[in-house]
């Protein structure tokens, strides 16, 4: 019953915070006027959006599933989540909502869309040392730390943690 509401708190989550960023805010970048590149732009861009939201759209079960919470900060996981993507990255599903904007950025060959996205990055990287990694480790102590000293934050590992 647990996992079916984090679920569903997760799915609400989804729609409002990352559908901000990834649909809301680069449609008020580019104006409203989107046109769709093709060739081999277009084809990476489609290939990054629908990796991204794979990405996003995984790692946001195992937060419900395994973690018992959400990825929303003011309800997260009961449980450190350090199964599947996360046993190659520690922030993967950033990874996957910055993947979506660069995605975007070459589907609609929109520059301002690609620095939208270093900006993303830029907050998300500030986020995370700032308030994220000091929370978890608070939070769960001695594993987080093990976690952080094996699992690298922005860059994945080649071979899965096996912790």
């Amino acid at each position: 019953m647990l996992g079916r509401v984090a679920l569903l708190k997760t799915l609400l989550f989804t729609i409002v915070v990352p559908g901000t960023v990834v649909v809301l805010v680069p449609w008020w970048l580019l104006k409203g006027q989107v046109s769709v590149h093709g060739g081999w732009t277009g084809a990476a861009g489609v290939a990054l959006v629908v990796c991204g939201a794979a990405l996003y759209l995984r790692c946001a079960w195992d937060f419900a599933m395994r973690g018992r919470g959400t990825p929303a900060p003011v309800d997260p996981p009961r449980q450190l989540v350090v199964a599947g993507v996360y046993r190659y990255v520690r922030n993967p599903m950033y990874l996957g909502v910055l993947c979506m904007l660069v995605g975007e950025a070459a589907l609609f060959h929109a520059t301002v869309l690609l620095g939208y996205a270093g900006a993303f990055f830029l907050a998300c990287h500030l986020f995370v040392i700032s308030h994220e990694e000091p929370t978890l480790r608070r939070k769960f102590g001695a594993a987080h730390e093990r976690y952080c000293a094996a699992v690298p934050r922005w860059f994945p590992r080649l071979t899965p943690w096996t912790g």
